[in-house]
């Protein structure tokens, strides 16, 4: 098969269309493949950490543009138990920890941004097959009920671990946690300010991140528990909701469209396909505790393109870059997902001892700026800070 682009990507999400951006403007010659059609509206709200905001400001997509909010505090504590911290952003010296945005006006910018750069996007195109051997990596899709093919020195799968993967070669490990992330925005009295707050429970975390005047609701709960929350009616919703947070700092008074999905720890691994490599979710799925899963993303699609700036066109799929490619997000992928998957399970649980343990460790850290402060880093900007 003849080269057709450089790199070929699969998914067109905030990753996929990030990485295009980037490899774009090194000179690389790209192609995108995304399902969605073009201008496909989506209403989930994101987290993203003040590291992923300086990334997206350099592809020029602000958070001013995208109507953010930012989050200045986190209050952390325990439901039912002793100990609480607040991590602040002026202790870290910048301007927020992180932002709440509309999921859908990210992609729109990114989108944007796409159509004013080198890369070509192919919107509706669905990807039935990819593969790689020594000289080239390949994908097979759809478009306008159209089959089609690329062809590329770099194949990136960035479907979010949806589509195409898992595919031979690829060896895919899941952990699944028994519990649904149920999610909705919901409204307070008084309203939400610039204060995040995570609070664990015995069944799991319940987050409420700060969106415009309400809140971003994730409520980890076990799947037994999830559709029949889902059915209440508001009333009983609330009325549930404010007996497990259990605190009195806030009000429930209203609750909006509410859906829930399955959480897992997906970690998949390439074992024996050629010129291909894996980002974001496509690469490992996190628990949203900590909110990592995203900014762990974006700064696999910095690294990448970052690894394959100076490497000529038939080199960027080779075993060395992609080697240096591993090396180097190694460490950052392997810190998040143990943190991760260590606060589900230290907090997650109503054991009594595990619960003065906690209370202990957040009343330290809250006696202890600099430990504060060289957390919040490693939360904004990975292992390696």
């Amino acid at each position: 098969m003849t080269l057709q682009t450089d790199v070929v990507i699969v998914g067109g999400g905030p990753i996929g269309a990030s990485l295009a951006l980037l490899l774009s403007a090194s000179g690389k010659c790209v192609v995108l493949l995304e399902a969605r059609a073009a201008g496909a509206s989506d209403l989930r709200t994101l987290a993203i950490s003040h590291g992923s905001a300086l990334l997206l400001e350099r592809l020029g997509v602000s958070m001013a543009a995208l109507g953010a909010t930012a989050i200045e505090t986190i209050h952390v504590s325990q439901h039912g138990g002793f100990g609480r911290t607040r991590i602040r952003a002026c202790e870290t010296k910048v301007p927020a920890l992180g932002y709440v945005i509309s999921y859908g006006h990210l992609t729109a910018a990114l989108d944007a941004r796409l159509s004013q750069s080198t890369a070509v996007a192919r919107y509706g195109a669905r990807v039935t097959a990819v593969g790689g051997t020594e000289k080239y990596a390949f994908a097979e899709y759809t478009q306008d009920a159209k089959p089609a093919a690329t062809s590329a020195s770099l194949l990136v799968l960035a479907d979010g671990g949806r589509g195409v993967s898992p595919l031979p070669g690829i060896e895919v490990r899941e952990q699944d946690y028994g519990q649904h992330a149920l999610v909705a925005s919901v409204t307070t009295e008084p309203s939400a300010t610039t204060t995040a707050y995570e609070r664990f429970t015995p069944r799991g975390p319940l987050a409420l991140l700060p969106n415009g005047r309400d809140y971003a609701l994730i409520w980890t709960v076990p799947t037994e528990e999830a559709q029949p929350l889902i059915d209440k009616n508001e009333e009983e919703f609330l009325h549930q909701l404010d007996e497990h947070f259990g605190a009195a700092s806030h009000r429930f008074v209203a609750i909006g469209a509410r859906a829930s999905y399955p959480l897992k720890l997906r970690h998949a691994k390439l074992t024996g396909a050629k010129r291909m490599v894996l980002v974001g979710n496509a690469a490992q799925t996190l628990h949203p505790v900590a909110g990592q899963g995203f900014n762990l993303g974006m700064r696999d699609a910095w690294t990448l393109a970052r690894t394959l700036a100076d490497q000529a066109a038939d080199e960027l799929g080779s075993t060395q870059a992609l080697a240096r490619y591993r090396a180097e997000r190694g460490l950052d992928v392997r810190g998040a997902v143990a943190i991760t998957d260590f606060l589900v399970r230290a907090f997650s649980n109503d054991n009594p001892w595990l619960s003065a343990a906690r209370g202990a460790a957040l009343a330290t850290l809250d006696l202890l700026p600099p430990g504060r402060a060289w957390f919040a880093r490693k939360m904004m900007f990975g292992s390696r800070g």
